[in-house]
């Protein structure tokens, strides 16, 4: 099984992030599975030449939104606020 993660959306295209390959897989948003959005993992099988979304990765994607959130928190944390209010 191989990941891929939903980088962005262009018009009705998603654009999926094969890191593994460092290769990008667009496909119609409406192919997608219910819940996909930005940053979403999936895992992916590869049939013949092309790769197919088998499903969502909830580990991973709960992972990383984790991640990013600690790291924002640690960021606003250190932050003293904006220098342009007054």
């Amino acid at each position: 099984m191989i990941k891929g993660v939903l980088d962005r959306f262009e018009g009705n295209n998603a654009v999926i992030l094969i890191e593994e390959l460092k290769e990008e897989m667009v496909v119609p948003r409406e192919k997608l599975p219910e819940g996909s959005m930005v940053n979403t993992y999936f895992n992916l099988e590869k049939k013949d030449d092309k790769f197919e979304i088998v499903s969502i990765d909830e580990h991973a994607t709960m992972s990383d939104s984790q991640k990013s959130s600690d790291l924002m928190a640690k960021l606003r944390s250190k932050s003293k606020g904006s220098k342009f209010r007054k």
